[in-house]
């Protein structure tokens, strides 16, 4: 998208009283929001912390990944990784379940920008190394597939 094309929605956001503009073009998108003195914007995956889980599920999301025999798929930024589009969604995949290269395995938020991370090679889900909601670096494993 053009930077001029851009520069242009910021003035006429900045001269109305619309808080908000999101313009599609294709595969490129852009989204301008200004902050409102009145209210904060909610962040789309705002939710509760969730209840400890069960012994059962624990086993299911590791802390590290020395243990595990598959290839690690690592994140490609810095940000908060989501396992399922919504709070109420099904979750992109369990330990156990087939993944074909390039289906999306979770969502990583960076400043406030939903990025699907997608498999690199068909296989098994052997384990998902991070909880849902919880920040990742750079570099970090997310899952192991074998």
């Amino acid at each position: 998208m053009d930077i001029r094309k851009v520069k242009k929605l910021i003035e006429l956001l900045e001269s109305s009283d619309v808080a908000e503009i999101e313009i599609k073009e294709g595969e490129e998108a852009v989204r301008i929001s200004r902050n409102s003195p009145y209210s904060a914007p909610a962040p789309q995956y705002a939710q509760a912390p969730a209840a400890p889980a069960p012994a059962s599920d624990s086993a299911e999301v590791k802390s590290s990944s020395n243990e595990h025999k598959g290839a690690a798929v690592k994140s490609p930024m810095v940000g908060t990784f989501y396992r399922s589009p919504s709070p109420t969604s099904p979750a992109f995949i369990e330990v156990g379940k087939q993944v074909q290269a390039g289906d999306v395995i979770c969502i990583i938020e960076a400043m406030k920008m939903m990025n699907q991370i997608e498999a690199d090679k068909a296989g098994t889900i052997e384990a998902i190394l991070v909880e849902d909601g919880e920040p990742v670096e750079f570099d970090q494993p997310l899952v192991t597939i074998v």
